[in-house]
């Protein structure tokens, strides 16, 4: 069976935690990572509805896109209106899980799930993030010794390259040393030159793991000073960040797109910043409270921006650039997310019962 820790480093692989916002708090924020689980409810916020359900459903863990501790908390009671859910979902057992931000901008997140609902092409990141820095290794060993020389990287964290696991590439080539009267080498004799058979090894390592895998290789080298390179490598672009920016497959009227917006997210009220025949082809979507992304919409020469909250300056800021704005409410731009996450989970976890709460609802009504 699986564990609550296994759940949450998957969702770490999904929506690693670098992605998050620096002031966001997200990762397995509550229960006891050894638990064991069968059943999962995903939900955009944990309330005490939410948790209720949780706890009448039989749900050991809850994967919830908001932090359920976001700020400080300097008591939790059981009589307390904010912090007795908690108490409650504790003495259940329930734990609970945030990918937040981190889910907002990783690939195949919330962004990329509102884009393909809205048939947007060439999708790209609104606000890149840039890859971590990474190194190529390049080592010279024996051939019988190549194979414990890799282990060793490999177990130390290099070689990983997206979803895959253990990559590197080797060749064939000849090594040539001359060993001084200080030296004691393993093949051939110190004093003279010699022409060895070698493989050329080489893989990645993320710069966190590079003292790491450098001393593993050492102390799988039969060498007495193995022979290795290390050589930088451009950052580029991860594809993943904040937001989405893409095109429509034909262009439209800021009228017609806002009105798609709410068909396909079922959200009433949607509100509109800009003159309703403003032709819309290039897109940007931040869900949420993305009001502050009208700048890289801007720079991204996208016509509309598409959020779930802008305050009030903001809408003036879009109208003054010659931006189109359209806000189609917080919960309307993020649940189908969580809903596509329950889904995520359930194939990740072909033995767990996951699904996105029934009970959870917006909290804002229009009314008329």
């Amino acid at each position: 069976m699986s564990t609550v820790a296994e759940v949450a480093r998957w969702l770490d692989e999904f929506a690693p935690l670098s992605l998050a916002e620096s002031w966001d708090n997200v990762g397995l924020l509550w229960g006891d990572p050894a638990t064991e689980v069968s059943r999962v409810m995903t939900c955009l916020t944990v309330t005490p509805q939410t948790a209720r359900e949780a706890i009448d459903d039989g749900a050991e863990l809850i994967v919830s896109h908001h932090p359920v501790l976001f700020r400080p908390v300097k008591r939790v009671r059981a009589d307390d209106r904010e912090t007795g859910m908690l108490w409650d979902l504790a003495r259940a057992g329930v734990s609970i899980a945030s990918p937040h931000t981190a889910f907002d901008n990783t690939q195949g997140g919330i962004n990329d799930g509102l884009a393909g609902r809205l048939g947007l092409l060439e999708t790209e990141p609104l606000r890149p993030a840039s890859a971590s820095p990474s190194f190529k290794i390049v080592v010279f060993t024996p051939r019988e010794s190549c194979e414990a020389v890799l282990s060793a990287a490999f177990a130390a964290g290099a070689g990983k390259v997206g979803a895959y696991e253990e990559c590197a590439f080797t060749s064939v080539g000849q090594g040539r040393f001359f060993g001084t009267e200080g030296s004691n080498p393993v093949i051939g004799q110190r004093g003279q030159r010699e022409t060895v058979r070698e493989r050329r090894v080489e893989f990645v390592c993320p710069s966190s793991h590079l003292a790491v895998v450098l001393g593993a290789i050492r102390s799988a080298h039969p060498y007495e000073e193995p022979g290795m390179d290390v050589y930088p490598l451009h950052p580029g672009n991860s594809g993943r960040g904040a937001g989405r920016v893409g095109s429509l497959a034909s262009p439209t009227t800021l009228s017609a797109f806002a009105e798609l917006v709410g068909q396909t997210l079922a959200a009433p009220g949607v509100q509109v910043v800009g003159p309703a025949d403003r032709r819309i082809e290039r897109v940007a979507i931040v869900c949420g409270a993305g009001d502050d992304f009208i700048g890289d919409a801007v720079r991204c020469r996208a016509d509309v921006l598409l959020t779930g909250e802008a305050r009030f300056h903001r809408a003036l800021e879009a109208e003054s650039v010659g931006i189109g704005l359209v806000v189609a409410g917080h919960h309307a731009t993020e649940r189908p997310g969580v809903e596509d996450l329950a889904t995520q989970i359930a194939v990740a976890f072909p033995a767990l019962t996951v699904w996105p709460s029934r009970k959870e609802t917006d909290p804002l009504r229009t009314i008329g």
